[in-house]
């Protein structure tokens, strides 16, 4: 045999055997056994299919009166940090990738002058005789999507009761004259109708 080619089939084995002793040690150095549960569960809503009740959202566990009279607004502020790169809700404010919120609690549904609407949003308004009932922002806020079919609101939801509670207690103070709120002994009320 060739010299060359000898010192080639040298060189190449040498170098194999170098990056394998490598690849060895390194794994015994920085091995480190997999964690017993996973890091982050990533839990998506599913929508049901075609036939299957789509347009209605779950009922909420507690009526939205009981939830409001335990509410802390000042809680609902830090709340509130969530929505406002979306939101504004200062009197006057401006419109963002959502509408100004001032006063909503009462107000007809995708009425904000000056603001482009889903056709999800406009039809949920059923021509502006909805409007943003403490049930409505509950079950809303709850689910938006899952409640407001067609909504561009992007926001997942707010799953924990007394978030949302504190986050609509501020919303409700948010106003010119705030709406009275609902009788937490009043009998739980189905899920508004929706879309």
């Amino acid at each position: 045999m060739n010299s060359y080619v000898n010192m080639a089939a040298g060189a190449l084995l040498a170098t194999v055997f170098v990056m394998m002793s490598v690849s060895i040690a390194s794994e015994g150095i920085f091995h480190s056994p997999l964690p017993e549960k996973a890091g982050f569960a990533i839990v998506a809503a599913e929508e049901p299919a075609a036939g299957e009740g789509g347009g209605e959202a779950a009922p909420a566990a507690v009526p939205v009166g009981q939830l409001l009279a335990k509410a802390d607004a000042a809680a609902g502020a830090a709340v509130f940090k969530k929505c406002q790169s979306c939101h504004s809700i200062e009197k006057g404010g401006p419109n963002k990738v959502g509408p100004d919120l001032w006063g909503v609690v009462g107000r007809p549904v995708a009425s904000h002058e000056g603001f482009a609407y889903s056709a999800g949003m406009k039809d949920f308004s059923k021509g502006g005789s909805e409007t943003w009932t403490f049930d409505h922002l509950n079950h809303f806020l709850t689910a938006p999507k899952a409640y407001v079919k067609g909504t561009a609101m992007g926001f997942a939801g707010l799953k924990n009761d007394t978030e949302r509670a504190n986050l609509l207690a501020y919303i409700r103070e948010q106003s010119d004259s705030p709406a009275p709120l609902p009788d937490p002994n009043a009998a739980p009320a189905a899920p508004p109708a929706t879309n």
